[in-house]
């Protein structure tokens, strides 16, 4: 992409600065301390995002127990949470384009907040629900807009890839890290901390954002493309409801394979009015590029199998092992640290080296080693032997494609179009882990129901059964993540992508 000075940004973008305080300038210009503290805030309110798609999993029991709903509604606590979220991402991404980041930064903390404090308050069903979905709608706001200040505050080569460095690995062990916060809230204090705790975090973000960040908003604003906006949020949320309703309906009812059918025809129509209005929602030209394409892959794959860790494996562990919740969440730190580790090596030395296509696919390549090595789990495995060896494994090969795929899929594009790749980045790891918590869960009922049918039901054969649902879950996960690698082989372009060899040109200047 050619250079592109401030002068030459579009006539419209809205442009976000890092206020100036009273600190040294750089060689070029830049109040780099400022920067890093503007990352600090992005990261804070993207962790409450990330964190809240599984915190809430293991203070499940808890909530059903006080609240007494069936487990046919249990999984509503999650989807009401993803549906919102994954279905108007799009349309948060291109409202922190059209509106300005800061504003619509801001207005997502402030009403996650308020969602989180109106679900842990509920005293019944319907209010968490409600309060669930209220989380993603501004989720949906906060997350695009989080990850386009970041890709518009960092314009250098070397502290773009520290600072993606950074948010990846976030993006990466947020999960993680939602489990042991979950297990330590819900053990020491009550399952409705781990939606009050949101409030700790938004009045960080929101007090960081009000001093760190000023107004920006375009100077002519474009038409919102409302009939694109309407396809893609009923597409989108088609889909993802499709695939949550394959866990309590099979594969031929019309709730599943209808709600897919006009999710995809919706998306595909969306597609074709993308090429037609004059003010598109998601401008073609952000997906052109092939490099940013193998990223967007990379990304919806590896949110599809990553929820087969997350997910079953805290079930091995509490279930199986017998841990609490809190050794559950303990259990997953040595994977977050492997993760962090590798996603510094590779944004800050490996990629700006050797580019992304031989970093991807070695780490996918090495989540797919770690899932089938899971697949070895039974009922006297124990956790240092057979658990902690392929969790570090996933740990690195996630740490180096997830922070990469983030960085390439944002770098170069345009700023008027930051806002809405950044929501594209945010809606294929949503999706993805949607789609994967929902297939995931089907295919590992249907084994276990498999199991017992071939077997009895003897308390021994339904453990048996239990760990031989584990199992098909890793085995299909590991299919996603082997299958990611092999895309990011062919599709990734050889060498270092000059956005992140020479800076990001396109970028807005501080």
């Amino acid at each position: 992409m050619s250079t592109q000075s401030p002068a030459d940004t579009p006539v419209g973008a809205p442009v976000e600065q890092v206020q100036a305080p009273p600190a040294e300038k750089t060689a070029g210009g830049e109040r780099a301390n400022h920067r890093w503290w503007v990352l600090g805030v992005i990261a804070i309110a993207q962790l409450m995002v990330v964190l809240d798609a599984t915190v809430v999993n293991i203070a499940l029991p808890s909530a059903q127990k006080a609240l007494d709903f069936s487990d046919g509604n249990r999984q509503w606590i999650v989807t009401a949470y993803s549906l919102a979220f994954g279905s108007l991402l799009l349309l948060g991404g291109r409202l922190a384009d059209l509106i300005g980041r800061k504003i619509v930064f801001l207005t997502g903390v402030v009403g996650f907040a308020g969602a989180s404090a109106l679900a842990g308050a509920a005293q019944n069903f319907d209010v968490l629900v409600s309060g669930r979905a209220l989380q993603g709608l501004f989720g949906a706001m906060l997350a695009p807009a989080a990850l386009s200040l970041l890709n518009t505050t960092f314009t250098d080569a070397k502290e773009r890839a520290k600072a993606f460095g950074i948010y990846g690995a976030i993006a990466g062990a947020g999960g993680g890290i939602g489990l042991l916060l979950g297990g330590v809230l819900t053990e020491h204090l009550s399952w409705r901390w781990t939606l009050y705790v949101n409030l700790i975090f938004a009045v960080i973000a929101f007090v960081g954002g009000m001093t760190l960040l000023r107004k920006g908003a375009p100077a002519e604003r474009p038409k919102l493309d409302i009939p694109g906006t309407v396809l893609v949020t009923t597409g989108l949320f088609g889909i993802v409801y499709g695939f949550s309703n394959a866990e309590t309906h099979h594969w031929g009812s019309p709730l599943t394979w209808g709600f897919l059918l006009l999710g995809g025809v919706l998306v595909a129509a969306f597609t074709w009015w993308q090429t037609r209005t004059a003010h598109p929602l998601l401008p073609l030209r952000v997906l052109v590029d092939r490099n940013r394409g193998a990223s967007f892959a990379v990304l919806g794959i590896a949110g599809v199998g990553l929820f087969g860790v997350f997910l079953f494996l805290t079930y091995y562990l509490q279930l199986s092992l017998h841990y609490t919740p809190v050794k559950t969440g303990l259990g997953f730190l040595p994977m977050i640290g492997a993760l962090m580790v590798s996603a510094q090596l590779a944004t800050n030395t490996l990629v700006p080296r050797f580019g992304p296509k031989p970093i991807v696919p070695l780490g996918m390549g090495l989540a797919t080693v770690g899932m089938a090595w899971l697949t070895a789990l039974d009922g006297s495995s124990s956790y240092a032997a057979n658990v902690l060896p392929p969790l570090i494994v996933i740990g690195l090969g996630i740490g180096l494609a997830m922070p990469t795929a983030m960085s390439v899929a944002t770098a170069g594009i345009d700023p008027r179009d930051a806002g809405v790749a950044s929501a594209g980045v945010n809606t294929m790891q949503q999706v993805g882990g949607s789609i994967g918590t929902a297939l995931l869960n089907t295919l590992a009922a249907t084994a276990a129901a498999t199991y017992v049918h071939s077997h009895g039901s003897t308390p021994a054969v339904l453990a048996q059964a239990q760990l031989h649902s584990y199992s098909t879950a890793y085995w299909w996960s590991a299919g996603f993540f082997a299958f990611g690698t092999v895309l990011a082989l062919l599709m990734y372009r050889r060498g270092v992508p000059e956005q992140i060899a020479e800076g990001d040109a396109a970028a807005v200047h501080m």
